[in-house]
């Protein structure tokens, strides 16, 4: 096979294998069987062992890399990544709020939240290139590997951004934790406390494998930072986030008065 004939093969390749990621992961209306998606992968495995300069880091291939890393190299968040102002009552609420607004914010996005953990994709070209924890919010730990494997994430963005860095939320679905506690009760392993904790102690494994076999899922609910982006409401930076590929909350809210 000649590079041409391979860069084109490997091209269409990646598109057919991620419409296939979409139906399966997204929509869970798989269209092939896993034999025939593993003979894809396979295939485009091939193509870039033989030409290793056609292999880019947006490649389905390396969603799961199955290496072990001995340790996580630190991360210092350019964005400060705080934490969540816990509230108890309706009291607390109102003076959040009325606090807010003398900072000057004139509209509020209510939405859920996802008890997981909290993490910073980047991208720089519209490429994930880094993806680290929230650690102590300045400073966390490369994760990249391990969130690669989680389906939901894009590994290409429907632009081409110079650099975006955004604010997710990693967590594990009702039926990944019920399998994960039956998986572990079979083995005679301790079961995880909660969805949260197992979450968290799955995507900090040393094998990436072993993260992408928890069937964890992501929300993003947060722009970090970006190059050139004219975005002055929370809002609307939801909604370019979306229109770029990101899965955000299905449910939001947007009041323009906080007694709403």
């Amino acid at each position: 096979m000649q590079i041409q004939e391979a860069e084109n093969r490997a091209a269409e390749l990646r598109r057919t294998i991620e419409k296939h990621n979409h139906n399966y992961y997204d929509l869970d209306q798989p269209t092939i069987e896993d034999d025939e998606y593993d003979a894809l992968m396979r295939e485009l495995r091939g193509i870039e062992q033989e030409f290793p300069q056609l292999l880019t880091p947006d490649s389905p291939t390396q969603r799961v890399g199955g290496t072990v890393n001995s340790s996580f190299e630190k991360v210092a968040h350019t964005v400060q990544m705080g934490s969540l102002q816990d509230v108890f009552s309706e009291e607390e609420v109102r003076s959040f709020l009325a606090g807010v607004m003398e900072q000057g914010a004139h509209e509020f996005s209510v939405e859920p939240k996802i008890d997981g953990l909290s993490v910073s994709l980047e991208y720089r070209g519209g490429v994930f290139t880094r993806g680290s924890t929230r650690g102590d919010g300045f400073v966390g730990e490369d994760i990249t590997a391990n969130l690669k494997t989680i389906h939901s994430i894009p590994l290409k963005l429907a632009e081409a951004l110079p650099f975006i860095e955004v604010r997710g939320e990693v967590y594990m679905p009702k039926k990944s934790f019920a399998a994960l506690c039956e998986e572990q009760e079979r083995n005679g392993e301790p079961l995880p406390k909660n969805p949260r904790n197992a979450a968290a102690g799955s995507l900090r494994q040393k094998d990436s494998s072993v993260t992408a076999a928890r069937g964890l899922d992501l929300f993003v609910f947060n722009l970090q930072q970006a190059e050139g982006l004219p975005f002055s409401l929370h809002s609307q930076t939801l909604d370019y986030i979306r229109s770029l590929g990101f899965p955000t909350i299905g449910y939001r809210r947007v009041e323009a008065d906080f007694a709403a």
